[in-house]
């Protein structure tokens, strides 16, 4: 028997859906080291059928993060490197006429995929960025007079580096809304960093495909039948006001730096990132402290900030700390809630 013969028969045996996350998680953490939140936000947005906003400066592992979470999962994977000079065409795909047929043909572009990289995609104009908001909403690209369906899982992981702002174009405020979260990746701590030297000095281990996508449609369905108490829904779209709204919310204070607080985009998001970390910790039902361990990710970049904060350097998360704080959380009575699954 070989070494890995074990460990395969190991995850096949997981068959509960928390099972199956943990041993694909697993199975990733042997080519990733460290980044536990950020995998854990890959795989929140996978279960809820969303999209992903990595910021953090390069050699951070979020190229590699995706391509592994492709192959551990079966689907297709493509990256586009955003460069000034992309075109809407480069991602969504074109028609071309063809002489000897005097027909046009379809190109599709590389969207058409399961897992799509949108690599520093603050390089690229307004145009480009705006050419993912229909197939990152409706999963759908139309070219001509014709829609064409992407995959199914489909997420958008785009990443952007806060270091430079030569030649880089700020996301419009439209599309921003569209991804579930944006995660703040920082620097490996030095064990962590460690461990990335020493296994940069043998070959990267083969990962294995743990789950297929038929598998994750089902996770997908169990996570939408996550159970989610009024009292959860009803803090969730409590923190959303009280970034619109500070002085009905006893966050008076913070409103000369909120020019807009969050859309509602928020709140639903809250709520559907909230019920998938409950699946990924083990349980059936979301609880308050699920939306306050995701509520920074998912609405940091949905804030707009007033020139006076940008002038005190009063970031998104600072005023979101404070609202999370002045807004107590609901309790919740456990004894009739489901178990998880």
């Amino acid at each position: 028997m070989t070494n890995d013969q074990p460990r395969l028969a190991a995850v096949g045996q997981a068959t509960t859906p928390h099972g199956q996350l943990e041993s694909a998680l697993f199975e990733i953490k042997r080519v990733i080291v460290g980044q536990e939140g950020m995998l854990e936000r890959v795989f929140i947005a996978l279960l809820a059928k969303g999209h992903l906003l990595l910021e953090g400066v390069p050699g951070l592992a979020k190229t590699l993060t995706i391509s592994t979470v492709a192959d551990v999962l079966g689907g297709t994977f493509h990256r586009v490197q955003f460069t000034p000079d992309l075109v809407p065409s480069d991602l969504v795909g074109t028609r071309i006429y063809r002489p000897d047929s005097g027909k046009f043909d379809t190109e599709l572009g590389p969207v058409f995929c399961n897992f799509l990289l949108a690599d520093e995609i603050n390089r690229a104009p307004a145009k480009v960025q705006s050419a993912l908001l229909e197939v990152m909403q409706e999963q759908q690209v139309t070219i001509g007079q014709t829609s064409y369906p992407v995959g199914d899982p489909f997420l958008v992981l785009a990443t952007q580096n806060p270091i430079e702002s030569e030649g880089t174009y700020p996301l419009p405020e439209a599309q921003v809304d569209r991804f579930m979260m944006k995660v703040v990746v920082d620097y490996p701590n030095f064990s962590e960093e460690m461990a990335v030297v020493q296994r940069s000095l043998v070959d990267r281990p083969a990962v294995n495909r743990v789950l297929s996508l038929d598998q994750l449609h089902e996770l997908q369905q169990v996570t939408a039948n996550v159970y989610v108490d009024r009292l959860v829904a009803e803090y969730a779209v409590a923190l959303c006001m009280a970034t619109r709204y500070p002085q009905q919310y006893s966050v008076g204070h913070l409103d000369p730096y909120i020019a807009y607080g969050a859309s509602p985009r928020g709140s639903i998001n809250l709520v559907h990132a909230a019920r998938a970390l409950a699946l990924l910790r083990g349980r059936g039902y979301a609880l308050p402290q699920d939306v306050q361990e995701v509520a920074k990710d998912v609405l940091r970049h949905r804030l707009v900030l007033t020139y006076q904060a940008l002038a005190e350097e009063v970031s998104a998360d600072a005023l979101l700390t404070a609202v999370i704080t002045a807004i107590p959380a609901p309790r919740i009575d456990l004894a009739h809630e489901p178990t998880a699954s």
